[in-house]
């Protein structure tokens, strides 16, 4: 069994975790940390252990995740997941938890992306290529989320990536789109960024709250 230390917290990686398909069995069994965030890419078993930003990460995921999902229920059909998902991609060899998902309904219809029940019953994963995936950077993940991921998800052909960096004025949203030799980022209009999955614009701005605290807002139309 391997053991490691992140910012004084032990995670105990059991030694037949060896390969995606092992990591996989061990995400669905007891001794997988509650906490903190993990997954298989690149044939490492990746563990990050650090809080999350209060501001600059938990207030702008929950952004995503309230525009996002409203959009999934009422406009664009399909399911959007927040964090705590498992994506797993067999052709590339990675499971991984994005900060948020999108999958429309035509990608699980033609079978692009499946569900997958758990041992125990109820669904616990996805498997294939998802419309969308969204990742938040951090100061321990800036290589992982803008080099690993970038190519992970790239390899994956995922149509967008949408990669938000709020630790600092100016803010940064991407919404790199999917092409042949790679991720392109999409242009900005007046601030505002198209995407194809969702046939919309979206910016994400920044304003200071009663308490001198960044507050976020992702508008839409």
């Amino acid at each position: 069994m391997s053991t490691v230390v992140v910012e004084g917290d032990v995670v105990h990686i059991p030694a037949w975790v060896v390969d995606l398909d092992s990591f996989r069995r061990w995400g669905e069994s007891q001794s997988f940390p509650e906490s903190g965030r993990g997954g298989y890419l690149n044939g490492e078993v990746w563990v990050d252990m650090s809080k999350e930003q209060l501001f600059s990460h938990l207030l702008v995921k929950s952004q995503y995740n309230m525009v996002l999902g409203r959009l999934a229920e009422k406009e664009k059909p399909g399911l959007y997941f927040p964090d705590g998902l498992f994506l797993t991609n067999l052709a590339v060899g990675f499971s991984w938890k994005p900060d948020g998902t999108f999958v429309s309904m035509e990608s699980l219809q033609c079978g692009l992306v499946k569900l997958v029940e758990g041992e125990e019953g109820g669904f616990v994963e996805l498997e294939g290529s998802p419309d969308m995936v969204l990742e938040i950077v951090s100061r321990s993940s800036v290589h992982k989320d803008t080099v690993e991921l970038r190519q992970a998800y790239w390899e994956a052909k995922i149509r967008e990536y949408w990669l938000v960096d709020a630790r600092r004025e100016p803010l940064r949203f991407d919404i790199l789109r999917h092409s042949p030799k790679g991720y392109v980022a999409t242009r900005k209009q007046g601030g505002r960024v198209k995407s194809a999955v969702f046939g919309k614009f979206f910016k994400l701005s920044q304003r200071s709250s009663g308490l001198g605290h960044p507050q976020f807002t992702l508008s839409v139309r």
